[in-house]
């Protein structure tokens, strides 16, 4: 053996295999193990609904319910999914929180038309709703031939009556650029201080919700339902005196499914939109 290897060489080879023999580092994982996504989903929760907590106040909170995280992890954690630390936290709401902060005082409006099979052929009927963005909750203002001017302005105060108007409690209304929202009733809805709010030309991304109602009630309701005469287009377009929506949001496996959809009595009529 002295004529290929050297003593010194022997005593290596005899080390590694004794360190090779107790090296576990093919059967550990790298590094700490994580915390489970329990833990790290219920720390976000927290962090995102208090966002005035400090990494000692939301290791306290995660305590109270069982589980023992330390402040660098907390730290970490947060850091990880992009959130600052208490004092910027709770000055810098995103988008999305001031959007839903604001929700329950926003209400869209629109438009939608039906077209009438009459005796003197097809007679297109306008239908005016609004959407409170929050509930989804919908509202058939009116339905006319020929709205005016005198006719939306009816339909303002209706909107905003002290008992039953929809726009009670509203703080902005959302409108596009349809001429029949005259000056008169802007500035109706502005002395009862709901701000309407007209959005740029040629942009219903921007009422997405209310744009989303109708092409629901289009597709689901109004194009599979024969449509005869004035009283069927008031409610299938049926006219009854007290009503619900009881088509949209509630018969369709969609996002709204879970919503609750109802009406409030529009000029002179109450809708119930069947499908």
């Amino acid at each position: 053996m002295a004529t290929f290897a050297t003593p010194d060489t022997i005593l290596h080879w005899y080390r590694d295999l004794v360190a090779k023999k107790y090296y576990g580092s093919k059967s550990r994982g790298a590094g700490r193990p994580r915390k489970p996504a329990e833990i790290v989903s219920v720390l976000l929760r927290m962090a995102k609904d208090n966002p005035r907590w400090g990494y000692t106040r939301l290791r306290g909170a995660l305590r109270n319910l069982g589980y023992e995280v330390g402040r660098n992890t907390i730290k970490r954690i947060l850091k990880e999914q992009g959130l600052e630390p208490a004092p910027m936290r709770g000055k810098s709401d995103s988008w999305a929180t001031f959007i839903k902060a604001h929700l329950g005082a926003i209400a869209g409006a629109d438009f939608f038309t039906v077209e009438v099979l009459s005796l003197a052929g097809l007679i297109r009927f306008y239908v005016f709703f609004l959407i409170d963005i929050a509930s989804r909750r919908i509202e058939i203002a009116g339905i006319s031939p020929s709205p005016d001017g005198a006719w939306m302005a009816q339909i303002a105060r209706n909107l905003l009556d002290a008992e039953e108007g929809f726009l009670v409690g509203k703080r902005y209304l959302i409108l596009d650029r349809d001429p029949l929202y005259t000056g008169d009733f802007r500035r109706m809805l502005e002395a009862a201080g709901v701000k309407a709010v007209r959005l740029p030309p040629r942009s219903p991304d921007l009422n997405a919700f209310a744009e989303r109602f109708v092409l629901s009630i289009k597709s689901e309701c109004l194009l599979v339902r024969g449509i005869c005469d004035e009283r069927s287009a008031s409610l299938s377009c049926t006219i009854t005196r007290r009503g619900t929506i009881k088509g949209w949001g509630t018969r369709r496996s969609c996002q709204y499914s879970s919503r609750r959809i109802a009406t409030v009595p529009s000029a002179g009529l109450s809708v119930s939109v069947v499908c």
